[in-house]
């Protein structure tokens, strides 16, 4: 087991842990202030996505990539995923089985990983600081950054296959929907505080992100808000780390 950190500009710091052949690597994300939402006028946009609020955070990290399904079987010593492929992102995972993943993966690495809040994902999805505004996690083409219904052939894929986004993230549009840690609420943006939101203190539904290999394009939007039952599987959802910095 190792772990190594260097860093490659002012911007970006990685940090990769490696255990039995099987490595990951997570990404510095400055903190920041931005606006969390549908802009006002955009297109196609739902209820649930509005009102755009300002959201401040604190640096953290977040994963290079979605949860490998040899990442998952590393820890867990078995490959629940129905598209199986060892770079495929691991699928059929709800949110209590990320819980026990995260669990057992921060006792092997005696760190804190853990699921992102709603807000950190969609600012990482955005490109953080470095956002240049765009409709999709890293373009505004689609084609460019994701696995959705049109270019997938109704599978997820390995990660990293397609162009990251500003921060050198990869499939954070598409590919399989990510589980965060927050509760689900259709509300939320009217009373979200502005300081590292957590989401509301109770719920039925965990905040699933992203879009997958079966969502259209416009369901893969950066600002997109879905959900689940946190034991809910389903072949188009995994998950991505995240730790405070």
């Amino acid at each position: 087991m190792k772990q190594t950190t260097h860093s490659l500009s002012e911007q970006e710091l990685l940090k990769t842990y490696s255990a039995k052949d099987v490595s990951f690597t997570m990404i510095s994300v400055r903190g920041g202030t931005f606006v969390m939402g549908a802009r006002d006028g955009e297109k196609r946009s739902y209820s649930e996505e509005k009102p755009p609020h300002q959201v401040r955070l604190p640096d953290f990290y977040i994963c290079q990539t979605q949860v490998t399904q040899e990442l998952w079987q590393m820890v867990m010593g078995s490959n629940p995923s129905r598209f199986k492929g060892l770079r495929n992102p691991v699928e059929q995972v709800s949110w209590s089985d990320c819980q026990r993943f995260i669990k057992s993966l921060n006792n092997i690495f005696h760190e804190k990983f853990r699921l992102p809040t709603e807000a950190e994902w969609e600012y990482a999805a955005r490109g953080g600081n470095q956002s240049r505004k765009y409709l999709y996690s890293g373009s505004n083409q689609i084609d460019d950054v994701a696995w959705h219904f049109d270019n997938s052939t109704s599978a997820p894929h390995a990660v990293a296959q397609k162009n990251p986004n500003e921060l050198g993230l990869y499939d954070m549009t598409g590919n399989v929907s990510e589980w965060c840690s927050d509760w689900y609420d259709s509300s939320y943006y009217m009373f979200s505080p502005t300081d590292s939101p957590l989401g509301p203190d109770t719920g039925s539904f965990r905040v699933i992100r992203g879009g997958s290999f079966s969502d259209r394009a416009n369901s893969c939007r950066a600002v997109c808000r879905s959900f689940l039952w946190p034991t809910g599987k389903l072949s188009t959802t995994g998950f991505r780390l995240a730790m405070d910095a």
